[in-house]
């Protein structure tokens, strides 16, 4: 029985995250973190952060971090807006720039997190239908909306879309803001940041979650116009002036710094990513080629739950959507080359008993 203060609360279906075993000893490929520690520069600053400026609140605008960022990609700090983790940055977005009575679009199949902030913002929104092969379709982003957002590349398929795709889609939206989310663009997407000097209603949006091994740190920021980031400010100043905590603020601008590192890391992952792909498909798996730190895979012959079942089972996790059009699909996060060779030797000597 609804009890009457009930018929008031704000009542959403939340957003699912990734099992998170607490098991150690079990191989993680689920939920898309980076199978590589931090840069030695990064781990060392972290041991010598000096703790005694935890008495004092963090700088409100995180400058030290806006500044880094900017640098980072040779803008302005004014063209830079950051939060705690891309989650942060989006949902702060979809509350300062999606508040037309017009539908904003986002693809059928996504990010899952877009529904929800739309339905907890009280914000209309329609879903067009990937193409059969899970790509998205411009043309269907070219009516009239409130709004766009995408990821690039997509997630759950790791499909990417080229820029003048990207750029199609802008010329079809000038009056209306257009996100793209690149939380897995650094895996091999070309990305849509030098749009932004073009189109004033473009919000590029990136984490260190994925190709920077600080999905713990929780760094997520946008680039855009200064006047989107303006909004964007003002925002966040109505709602929470200290989104970011100290340590975060000047550990995140020396992850930056080693860039030799982190090119490293993204060059293993690629080519361990392309290894898991071709010894899959030998397996009798498909799987568009990913773009992302993950592989989205369906297998001809045995069904996706039970494929995902017996991995559990034997301690190795894999992300299992129960949802219309994906469910015989697995999404496997990208693992050390040691853990994706366990991952296939176990397929090898199993599959066939399913």
């Amino acid at each position: 029985m609804m009890r009457e203060w009930e018929n008031n609360v704000r009542k959403v279906v939340p957003y699912t995250p990734g099992e998170q075993p607490q098991d150690q000893r079990v191989i993680k490929l689920n939920t898309n973190e980076n199978p590589y520690p931090p840069s030695p520069g990064f781990l060392q600053a972290a041991r010598e952060w000096a703790g005694e400026e935890l008495r004092l609140y963090p700088d409100p605008s995180a400058k030290v971090l806006v500044d880094a960022i900017a640098a980072y990609h040779g803008l302005q700090p004014e063209q830079v807006f950051v939060g705690v983790g891309s989650d942060d940055v989006l949902a702060m977005s979809f509350l300062t720039f999606f508040n037309s009575s017009k539908p904003i679009l986002f693809p059928d199949i996504t990010y899952s997190f877009y529904d929800v902030w739309a339905e907890l913002f009280r914000i209309p929104y329609e879903r067009p239908r990937l193409a059969e092969d899970f790509s998205i379709v411009p043309k269907d982003y070219f009516g009239e909306n409130g709004g766009v957002i995408f990821p690039n590349p997509n997630a759950p398929t790791g499909m990417d879309m080229g820029l003048d795709m990207v750029e199609e889609i802008l010329e079809h939206n000038r009056d209306v803001v257009v996100i793209v989310d690149e939380a897995y663009v650094d895996f091999g997407a070309e990305s849509a940041l030098p749009l932004i000097e073009k189109y004033e209603n473009l919000l590029v949006v990136r984490t260190f979650s994925k190709s920077r091994s600080l999905a713990g740190l929780r760094i997520g920021y946008a680039m855009g116009s200064p006047v989107l980031i303006k909004y964007l400010n003002d925002v966040k100043f109505s709602f929470n002036s200290y989104t970011m905590d100290q340590p975060t603020i000047c550990l995140g601008a020396k992850a930056l710094e080693d860039e030799e590192y982190f090119q490293e890391t993204l060059r293993k992952i690629i080519n361990t990513r392309e290894w898991a792909e071709k010894e899959l498909r030998a397996l009798g798996f498909e799987s568009a080629d990913s773009k992302a730190n993950f592989i989205f895979a369906t297998h001809k012959d045995h069904p996706a739950e039970k494929i995902y079942g017996l991995l559990r089972q034997s301690g190795i996790y894999v992300r299992y959507f129960d949802k219309d059009r994906i469910r015989e699909h697995l999404r496997i996060s990208v693992g050390t080359q040691e853990e994706m060779e366990t991952l296939i030797r176990f397929l090898q000597e199993n599959l066939s008993s399913i």
